[in-house]
């Protein structure tokens, strides 16, 4: 692995840097994408962004300005993204085994990169790239702290989870310095609600079941209820964040359905519970308070196996 240092002083020689973000993207991916891509060409840099996925109108605004150019790239930059697997298709097909620099804040990082820079303490990667962006010289204008402040403000749910550190607070400070509009942007990421998303809150309530006694509480996702709903990909958002939010839970579990037919698991825990530690039983992996893995099987088998898990971690412990 590589500190910021390092990782700045590849970047500084790369001259033309393609930057990859994760499927089912997120605040935190999205946010490095844009202010890294922001700094390099400031710098004078070719740079540009790739997602597997459509990026939804909710986080269009970080993206405004910046052309969608192609280029053969010398140096391939993937941000906020654990393991390969997790780029998903068309990336993965693309660009697997050929990434030359990964930053990250994820502690189950696969180190699949040549060249890894990772900050397990760092309550979102977007404050790596800030780090970063100052090792690089680059200024932090208003353009460029407005995605790292929308990283940091969603991978903290608005600075309410246990990843928030003193730090996390003082970089924040330094981003609203700048004179973004945080309160617009935190109303943006959490108050604003399309329709469809609200069909689909309704759609995942009606779907909750509990187990272990009312601390543990399951959500299902499936592809009929997106396409249902109408629901983009942002507007699944932060669903996973719903059976935590109950009262008495210490473990919510929701399921997603991939286009695949898997089923993609999103652990939320508190204490004494572990998501990382769960979700490493299936290959998958994360933080304390947030993990995630994937499950080939059917919704039956998926939920059992998953809830089996969680019944077997939590029993000593309560």
């Amino acid at each position: 692995m590589i500190g910021v240092e390092e990782a700045a002083a590849r970047l500084r020689k790369a001259e033309r840097v393609l930057i990859l973000s994760h499927q089912f993207p997120d605040g935190d991916t999205l946010g490095c994408a844009s202010a890294l891509c922001r700094g390099l060409r400031r710098m004078g840099k070719r740079a540009a962004i790739r997602c597997s996925d459509q990026i939804g109108p909710k986080y269009d605004f970080l993206f405004r300005g910046l052309p969608d150019d192609e280029f053969e790239p010398d140096l391939v930059a993937a941000v906020d993204i654990a393991d390969e697997k997790l780029l998903g298709e068309p990336l993965e097909s693309e660009w697997g085994g050929k990434i030359d620099l990964c930053i990250d804040h994820h502690p189950s990082n696969t180190l699949y990169a040549a060249e890894t820079c990772l900050n397990p303490k760092a309550a979102a990667t977007c404050e790596i790239i800030f780090d970063l962006l100052r090792e690089l010289k680059a200024e932090i204008t208003p353009d460029i702290a407005a995605p790292l402040y929308t990283g940091i403000t969603t991978d903290t749910g608005c600075f309410k989870y246990i990843n928030v550190t003193p730090r996390t607070y003082r970089i924040a400070a330094d981003l609203v310095e700048t004179g973004i509009d945080a309160p617009t942007i935190n109303r943006e990421m959490f108050d604003t609600k399309s329709r469809a998303r609200l069909d689909m809150e309704r759609r995942v309530l009606d779907s909750i079941g509990y187990d272990c006694g009312g601390r543990v509480a399951v959500i299902v996702i499936s592809r009929q209820m997106v396409r249902e709903s109408g629901a983009r990909e942002d507007d699944l958002d932060g669903l996973a964040t719903i059976p935590r939010g109950i009262e008495g839970v210490i473990v919510g579990v929701t399921l997603r359905e991939k286009e695949d037919g898997a089923w993609k698991v999103s652990l939320r825990a508190h204490d004494p519970a572990n998501a990382s530690e769960i979700c490493e039983k299936f290959g998958g992996g994360g933080h304390k308070g947030a993990a995630g893995c994937t499950l080939n099987l059917p919704l039956a088998e998926a939920k059992e196996q998953m809830l089996r898990a969680v019944r077997e971690y939590l029993k000593p412990r309560l």
